[in-house]
């Protein structure tokens, strides 16, 4: 039993759904290295005398770790995102043909009381 018959005809073109899944990567890509750019600079360039240095490394290091984990969570949502409206454009389905009894003809509607 077919009870699933596409509609035929009826299909959405890709959009800015499909360009934004293919930059993704970059975007996720350059986003990581650029936050691990900081952590990197602060290691090798050298610190104000009268601060402590592991603190301020630790101090960036989860700065950076916690920035990664937000860039990371926003590339999955947008990614989510992206292939639900993908899925939502492909092609429409008639799950139901069922004739509806009133459909040229509808019921009066009842005044209030």
């Amino acid at each position: 039993m077919n009870w699933l018959r596409k509609i035929h005809g009826r299909r959405v073109p890709p959009g800015k759904e499909v360009q934004i899944l293919r930059r993704l990567p970059l975007i996720t890509l350059s986003g990581t290295l650029l936050i691990l750019a900081l952590p990197a600079l602060v290691r090798v360039l050298p610190s104000q005398p009268d601060i402590d240095t592991a603190k301020h490394i630790r101090s960036v290091d989860i700065f950076a770790i916690a920035t990664e984990i937000t860039l990371l969570t926003a590339v999955f949502t947008v990614a989510i995102g992206c292939v639900i409206v993908h899925i939502m454009k492909g092609p429409a389905y008639v799950a139901d043909e069922l004739p509806v009894a009133h459909s040229d003809r509808p019921k009066p509607e009842k005044p209030p009381l």
